[in-house]
C-alpha cells in the first residue's frame, strides 16, 4: 500500500513530510520499535509515562520508511531533531489509529459478523461460550484469541488498534465469519476498537470495577456505553435484572434491536424477551427452562451459579439474534463446556467440591458465594485476596462480603503488584463487622501465602464442604514487584486434593 492511499483524509494539508513521502510503499505498521522490518511504517503514541518518539532511532535503524506520530506531549518537538526518515504528524493519533489500520488491513470486520461484549463481569465466558456454539466463531479476549481451545496470547482483554485489526485479519484467513470480542472499558475510551464494524453488542452486568482509571461509576457507564455508537449495530443483548440495564437501554440508538434476559421473570416492551424459569441447582450443574415467545424449552449445562444462567441466557440471545432457531440453539447448549478459571470444578467423590474462580470484584464475589451455597451440602469456603495497584475501595467490601457469605473465610494474597502484601490484607480485614481476634475466630484467618492457603483450605474442609478459591482464574502467574512468578490456583488444587486422597 501506499503511504498517500493509507493517510489520505488523517492528514491536514500542506505537509511537506507527507508530500514528500507519500508514494512510498509501506510493509507494515507497528507500535514496537524491536519489530520494526524493512519498509515498515513506526507508529509513535503518546504514552503515560514517554512519548513512542523516544524509540524513533531504533526504528530508523531496523528499517522504518516513515514514522507517524502524535504532535502532543512533546511529539513536535521531538520530531523535529529526527530527519533520517519523514515525520508525519497526525493529530489525536490513538483514536485514529484503528481507522488507520482497518484501511491498512483491508476492513476485515466488514467482512465478519462481530459481536462485542463488554460488562464488568462475564465477559470472557460468554465469548467462549459463544465460540463453542456458533459455527466457524473465533474469539479475541482476556485468554487470548483464535478460537475454542486453540488460543494465542493478548496482552489485554482488548488488544492494541492495530493488533485488533491485525487479529481480524488473521480470523478472516481462518475463514471465521463471526466473532465474538470482549470489549473492556479501557479500550473503549483508549479508541482500540475503533474502526471494528460491531453487528452486535452485548452487556453482562456493571458493578464496581476500574474506578482506579475511570474515577467514577458515571464514567465507568460511560465508557462502556460507547459500544453502542460504533458502525454497523443491528442488535444489543442487555441483562434485564442487572441494575444499570435501563441507563444502557435508553442510551440504545433508534433502529437496533433489542434482547433482554432475564433470570427474575423481567421483561421488556417492544423486545425480545428471554427468561430462565424452574431453576435447579444440582451437582453436577444446572437445569432451567429457557422460555421465549410463550414457548418453554429444557436446558441443562455442566455449569454453576445463577450468574453461569445469566451468560449461557445472553449467548441464547446472540444465537436467536444470528437467526440461528431455538430448538437448534438449546440443544447445542446442553455441549458446552466450562472455561478455565471460571467457576471450573475439581474434587467430589468424596471430597470437597473445589472451585477455582476469576471473581475480583464485589459483585462478582457475591454472586459466586451465593449460588455455590446452593450447590453446598456443608460449610462453604472462601479463599481470597485483592490486587495491588488497583481499586483500592472495593477491598473492605470483598472482605464484608466473604464475612456475610461463607462459613470460613482465608484472606490471602493475590496480585500484590508493588503493594505490601499486608496492607491489603489489612483494607479486606477493615470490611469485617467487628474487630477480629484471631486468637478466637474460627472463622477467618489470615495465610498471606496463597500456595499454603489454598492447601490449608482443602486439607481442613469436610467431604461435602465447598471451597471457593476467587480472585485469579485462569492466570498462570503470581506478580509481585514487577516480576510474574509461576503460580496457578488450579494446579495446587490438584495437587493438595491429591494429597489429601493419599
Amino acid at each position: 500500500m501506499r503511504l498517500k492511499d493509507l493517510l489520505e483524509g488523517f492528514v491536514a494539508y500542506p505537509n511537506s513530510s507527507f508530500e514528500t513521502a507519500e508514494d512510498k510503499i509501506i510493509t507494515g505498521l507497528t507500535l514496537n520499535s524491536r519489530e520494526v522490518l524493512a519498509g515498515n511504517v513506526f507508529i509513535a503514541l503518546v504514552g503515560s509515562r514517554q512519548h513512542g518518539l523516544v524509540y524513533a532511532a531504533q526504528a530508523i535503524e531496523q528499517g522504518a520508511v516513515a514514522i507517524i506520530y502524535d504532535p502532543s506531549g512533546c511529539g513536535k518537538e521531538m520530531a523535529e531533531q529526527i530527519d533520517n526518515v519523514p515525520m508525519i504528524s497526525v493529530d489525536d493519533l490513538a483514536i485514529k489509529l484503528g481507522n488507520i489500520a482497518a484501511r491498512y488491513y483491508d476492513d476485515p470486520s466488514g467482512a465478519m459478523a462481530v459481536v462485542g461484549i463488554t460488562g464488568t463481569n462475564g465477559k470472557t465466558s460468554c465469548s467462549q461460550f459463544l465460540s463453542q456454539m456458533l459455527d466457524d466463531c473465533g474469539i479475541i479476549g482476556t485468554l487470548g484469541w483464535g478460537e475454542w481451545g486453540k488460543l494465542g496470547k493478548t496482552l489485554n482483554t482488548t488488544p492494541d488498534a492495530l493488533e485488533v485489526q491485525r487479529i481480524l485479519t488473521e480470523l478472516l484467513k481462518d475463514n471465521k465469519q463471526i466473532v465474538a470480542m470482549e470489549v473492556s472499558s479501557h479500550g473503549l475510551e483508549q479508541g482500540r476498537v475503533n474502526g471494528v464494524t460491531f453487528k452486535g453488542a452485548v452487556f453482562t452486568n456493571i458493578s464496581q470495577d476500574h474506578l482506579d482509571y475511570h474515577g467514577t461509576m458515571d464514567a465507568y457507564l460511560q465508557a462502556k456505553l460507547e459500544l453502542l455508537n460504533k458502525p454497523g449495530l443491528r442488535f444489543t443483548v442487555v441483562n434485564l435484572d442487572d441494575s444499570y440495564s435501563e441507563k444502557v437501554i435508553n442510551a440504545v440508538p433508534e433502529g437496533i434491536v433489542i434482547w433482554g434476559v432475564s433470570v427474575k421473570g423481567k421483561t421488556l416492551a417492544s423486545s425480545e424477551c428471554v427468561r430462565a424459569e424452574n431453576i435447579l441447582n444440582k451437582e453436577d450443574g444446572i437445569e432451567f427452562d429457557a422460555c421465549w415467545r410463550g414457548a418453554s424449552f429444557p436446558v441443562k449445562v455442566p455449569l454453576y451459579g445463577d450468574f453461569n444462567i445469566e451468560n449461557v441466557l445472553t449467548v441464547l440471545a446472540v444465537m436467536l439474534a444470528m437467526q440461528v432457531p431455538m430448538p437448534e440453539a438449546v440443544k447445542k447448549l446442553k455441549l458446552i463446556k466450562p472455561v478455565v478459571g471460571r467457576m471450573e470444578r475439581f474434587g467430589g467423590d468424596g471430597l470437597p467440591l473445589v472451585f477455582v474462580d476469576y471473581a475480583h470484584t464485589p459483585d462478582a464475589l457475591d454472586k459466586v458465594l451465593l449460588s455455590l451455597r446452593k450447590h453446598c451440602k456443608q460449610a462453604l469456603w472462601v479463599v481470597f485476596g485483592c490486587g495491588g495497584n488497583r481499586d483500592k475501595g472495593k477491598r473492605s467490601q470483598m472482605g464484608r462480603i466473604a464475612e456475610q457469605r461463607a462459613d470460613q473465610v482465608i484472606v490471602t494474597d493475590d496480585n500484590p503488584r508493588f503493594e505490601s502484601g499486608l496492607d491489603i490484607v489489612n483494607d479486606i480485614l477493615a470490611g469485617f463487622s467487628t474487630a477480629i481476634d484471631f486468637t478466637s475466630n474460627n472463622k477467618i484467618e489470615v495465610i498471606q501465602n496463597r500456595e499454603r492457603a489454598i492447601h490449608k483450605a482443602i486439607a481442613g474442609a469436610a467431604d461435602k464442604d465447598c471451597i471457593v478459591i476467587a480472585g485469579k482464574g485462569h492466570e498462570s502467574y503470581q506478580e509481585v514487584k514487577g516480576v510474574q512468578l509461576a503460580f496457578s490456583d488450579s494446579q495446587i488444587v490438584i495437587d493438595a486434593l491429591k494429597m489429601r486422597a493419599g
